[in-house]
This record gives C-alpha cells, structure tokens and sequence, in this order.
C-alpha cells in the first residue's frame, strides 16, 4: 500500500497539467495551435512582443507544448533561448496572467531532467528571483539558524544560502536586507570568536577582521552592537591576537564608542579597552596615545554602574600590566577619586578591583606613594578602606587591612615642615589663613 506521503510526493513530481474544467478550452487552443503550425521561433518572437495580447499568447502557447503527456519538447524550447524570457515575465506586476502562463511553463521545464532542472536555475539566477524568494519571508528563518550551537556544516550551507541571497547588483537586494543579513553575519562571527583561541584564530585566518573593525563606525546601531561584541571577543585572545585587531586602526573608532548615547555600547567599549589594559606594555600605550584614558575616567565617574565596572577593570588591570610612567599617567589624570569612590558599592568584586588598583598604584609609586595617600585620604578613600576592614569577605578585609598598615599608620607619613604652624610666646599656635597650599604634582 502507497502512503499518502508517497502518493503526495509522486503528485509532485508530476507536470502540472492544466486543470480538468479547462481541458475542453485547451483542447480547442491546441488544435488552432497545431492548425496554425505556429513554430518555436514564432512563439520566441512574439513572447517578446510589446503587445500583451500577442505576449501571452505566446507565452501560453509555450507552456502548452510544455504541458503535453508525450515527450514535450523541453530541450528544443531551452535551445531556443525561451527560459531568459520566461524568467523575464515573472516581473510583470501588472499582467497576473502573464506570471502565472510563465512560472507554470518554468515549472514543467524544472520538472524535467537534472540538466533541464539545471538550465531553469542558471536562467533564473537573477534579481527578479532572488527579490521573489526574499519577499516571500525567507530571510527571517535562514538567519534564526546562526546561534551558537549550529553545527559548522549546517552553517556554511545556510552562509551559502545568504551569500546567494545578496547577489546581483543591478539592481542590488534591497537595504533592509542587507542590513538584516549584515547585523545576523556579524553576531555568527562574535558566535564564532566566542569558543576560545582557536576559533579566534580561525576568524583571523579567514581574513575578516580588516572588513569588521570599521563595522564599529557603521550607522544602523545594531551593526555596532554586534561587530563591537566581535572584536571584543577576539581581544579576549592571546597579545598576538590581540595586536591583528589593533593593528587595523580599532581604536580611532573608540571616542565616539565611549560618547554614544546608548549605555550599551559605552559599557561594550570599556570592556573592550579593558582586555587591551591587560594585554603588554605597547599596547597599554596604545590606548594612553588614542587619548581614551580620560574618557575611560569619565565614564568610571560618571557611566551607569555596568560601564562603571568594566571601567574599574581598565584601570586596574592598567595598574598590573603598565610601565612605571603609563601608571603615573594614569594618577595624573585624576583616576584616584572616582575610583576610590567605587569602596562603598555592595558589589564585592568591584571593591576587590579598586584595592588591588590602589594598591598596585602606591607600589609603584614607590617614595612618592605618601602623596598618592594625600590623594586617596582627601577625597575620602581612606574613610573607606577603614570600613572595609570589617567586610565579611576575607580577601577583601585582608587587602584593606595591609593598605591601611603599609601607607596608613601614621608614622610613615611625614608631615610637610612648612605646614606646621610657629608657636607663640604663650604656646599656641598662629596659623595663616592667606597661605596658599601648592596642588600636589608628583613624578614616580
């Protein structure tokens, strides 16, 4: 017994033969066909004629001959050049009658050989196909295939499918398509650079990093979003792969990244600067010479308390990975007070960050971290560091604990001679209120 499956797909693989209520009209149509002895070369002719009447006539007559139960003479109409003009006529808008005459005699061509299958492909391989099968939705489930868990074969077919999808640039496809696709490739790429060294470094082979990097001045928000969160990802690697992405100019994209007005992107900025603080000296440099240190502070002051976190983990890892002069650098662009600033939120990773930042800055201040203790006492990080000796975790009760010891205790602090008031005769002491106090300047 044939299943109804097997039975729907025989049905399928049948010419669509015209339906049983017009047979007798067809039947009158093909004797005038056979009784004009109209040739393939006359049905061409006028296929291209200006006369709609004339047009689809012929085009009708073609996909009768197509439509016939004994041998239809499909090579001989491939041959003859019809298929370009079939395809030609699916674009008419303004002639239904036309379109359908001619997908139906496209369709029985299809439904031949492979090699005849093969000749409706080639001659449909244009934009008018391709906008077709585009309006008819395809774009939306193609690109839910691209998440992380696709398999690599299943997706270069699915790329293969929307590479297709772009081709033809007269006309191109449409922009919010290509913008679509664009956003969708960029995330499958930021997917692929998300699986550790190897893949980053497979993305790198592949020669696309030049073309990502400035996706991150591209107008649609969207596309910055996701080709931010790919670069990103590829700095995660190692300083080698790191350096492929800086070397394509990354960072002249990033004033405008961190001044953006979505918070998002701000905090995917910082984040990204974050991974080149932690990467060596020369690229440390980098990021002092593109001038974002300030907006790295700025946004540390001033960003909402995601961008404020990641900034928290710029300048610390700065602390660790710079020079001696790029952490002076740092402390001259007044980092100190907001970073101090961050001690009192209940996020206790932040709080851990800021100490080892602070700390790291007063070892390599070396004889001049009793200034660096003026700064971090004036705006009130000393207060701070003295509550966080109670903190319920350990490590950080232990690191404010050594702060306090080591830069704190009082008798390490020399006072400044010429702060302290002459005595009088009577034994009280004159203090001068027009002294004026110098800015504290310093050099590690």
């Amino acid at each position: 017994m044939v299943s109804f499956q097997n039975k729907r797909d025989e049905h399928l693989l049948k010419k669509r033969n015209v339906p049983q209520e017009e047979s007798l009209e067809d039947s009158d149509v093909d004797a005038d066909f056979k009784a004009q002895n109209v040739t393939l070369e006359a049905i061409l002719q006028n296929a291209t004629s200006d006369n709609p009447v004339v047009q689809l006539s012929a085009v009708q007559a073609a996909r009768k001959l197509l439509s016939s139960d004994r041998n239809p003479p499909i090579d001989d109409l491939i041959k003859s050049g019809i298929l370009p003009i079939l395809v030609k006529c699916l674009e008419r808008d303004d002639n239904p009658s036309l379109q359908f005459e001619a997908a139906w005699a496209l369709t029985n061509i299809a439904s031949g050989t492979s090699a005849q299958t093969q000749a409706v492909v080639q001659s449909s391989d244009g934009p008018q196909c391709r906008d077709y099968v585009i309006s008819l939705g395809v774009v939306k489930p193609l690109l839910s295939f691209i998440n992380p868990s696709i398999p690599i074969t299943f997706l270069r077919n699915v790329t293969w499918v929307i590479v297709n999808l772009c081709r033809n640039k007269d006309p191109p496809p449409p922009m919010e398509t290509v913008q679509e696709i664009l956003v969708d490739t960029v995330w499958a790429l930021s997917y692929l650079t998300d699986g550790g060294n190897e893949q980053i470094q497979m993305v790198i082979d592949s020669g696309v990093v030049p073309f990502l990097v400035p996706l991150l001045s591209h107008q649609e928000v969207k596309v910055q979003t996701a080709a931010l969160r790919a670069v990103g990802n590829i700095v995660t690697g190692t300083d080698e792969q790191t350096q492929v992405v800086l070397n394509c100019d990354v960072l002249s994209h990033f004033p405008n990244l961190l001044s953006h007005p979505k918070e998002k992107i701000n905090k995917e900025a910082v984040w990204f600067l974050s991974n080149i603080t932690a990467g060596n000296q020369q690229q440390v440099q980098a990021v002092i010479d593109a001038g974002l240190i300030p907006m790295i502070i700025h946004q540390l002051a001033k960003g909402d308390f995601g961008t404020q976190k990641e900034a928290a983990w710029a300048i610390s890892n700065l602390t660790i990975s710079g020079r001696k002069d790029q952490v002076e650098y740092l402390v001259q662009q007044n980092v100190i007070p907001p970073f101090c600033n961050l001690l009192s939120v209940k996020d206790s990773q932040v709080v851990q960050v800021v100490l080892d930042g602070l700390k790291n800055i007063l070892i390599m201040a070396g004889d001049e971290a009793s200034t660096i203790a003026e700064i971090i006492e004036e705006c009130g990080g000393l207060e701070k560091i003295e509550v966080l000796q109670q903190h319920e975790n350990e490590d950080i009760y232990k690191l404010a604990f050594e702060i306090i010891d080591q830069y704190f205790s009082g008798d390490d602090i020399d006072e400044d001679p010429s702060l302290i008031p002459e005595a009088t005769q009577g034994g009280t002491y004159n203090f001068d209120p027009t002294a004026n106090l110098q800015t504290k300047e310093f050099n590690f």
